[in-house]
């Protein structure tokens, strides 16, 4: 069974089926699933949809593209979210996105600080978007050296991986895994531990091969599975069992 770590099922794509999906899932081998929030209303959403269903657990946090919405009150919304309800287990996801830059650099950066610094004050890990902002994403991380968690959707260097690895970071592919052109992906799949890889769809978003373009799903796991299991020369009952239990260590099951 499979561990699906950063999904957004409250996306409104999903709204005309999406108890049919999660209630599917297990059919589908995946047993848990991280619903990861990205602004204060979807953090939100993320904790209802943990309370109502047993294999759902959440994040709560502001994604760099809305990073302008970050304040204290935001912050203390969060705070008392992790503390009122023990299936919230990370704060995310979080982090810097320079590819369009929709929130200027240097707001996105102040609102990573403060939520990185409401991680540590928590003691739960971060979930962290970073996109084209390699340099600075790695120098916000090492400011906060009790704080660790995953890069999702990973897109820097193997070199960049070994480095978080080796503060203790977790490593997450999603269906780039499986596309062709995914070179440095399999690079960095190659070369860090297997015991610091998870998987994960960031559903609706970066659906794997054969289903590129397609509405992507948590159903869909079983793909990056396969494809990291190619990757490693293992079996893949083997990446079932080693990235779920990677899973479990990185949100504290």
């Amino acid at each position: 069974m499979l561990f699906d770590t950063h999904a957004h099922m409250n996306d409104p794509i999903f709204d005309e089926d999406r108890e049919q999906v999660l209630l599917g899932l297990k059919d589908k081998g995946v047993e848990f699933m991280m619903n990861v929030g990205c602004c204060r209303d979807s953090s939100r959403d993320c904790v209802a949809m943990a309370e109502k269903y047993p294999f759902v657990y959440a994040s709560v946090g502001t994604h760099p593209d809305a990073a302008d919405e970050v304040n204290e009150e935001v912050l203390e919304e969060y705070r008392q979210l992790v503390k009122a309800h023990p299936k919230v287990r990370a704060i995310g996801e979080i982090g810097l996105d320079y590819y369009y830059e929709t929130v200027p650099r240097e707001i996105q950066q102040q609102a990573f600080r403060m939520q990185m610094a409401l991680a540590k004050e928590l003691s739960v890990p971060v979930i962290v978007h970073e996109r084209n902002a390699h340099d600075d994403g790695m120098r916000i991380v090492k400011e906060f050296k009790d704080v660790t968690g995953v890069f999702h959707c990973y897109s820097g260097s193997a070199e960049m991986a070994r480095q978080l690895v080796d503060m203790g970071w977790y490593i997450g592919f999603t269906g780039v895994l499986t596309f062709k052109n995914a070179r440095k992906a399999v690079e960095t799949a190659e070369r860090i531990p297997l015991e610091r890889i998870v998987l994960e769809t960031d559903c609706p978003f970066m659906a794997p091969e054969p289903f590129r373009g397609k509405r992507n799903d948590p159903g869909y796991l079983y793909r990056m599975a396969e494809r990291l299991a190619e990757i490693r020369g293992i079996s893949v009952e083997e990446v079932h069992a080693v990235t779920t239990e990677n899973a479990k260590k990185l949100y504290r099951l």
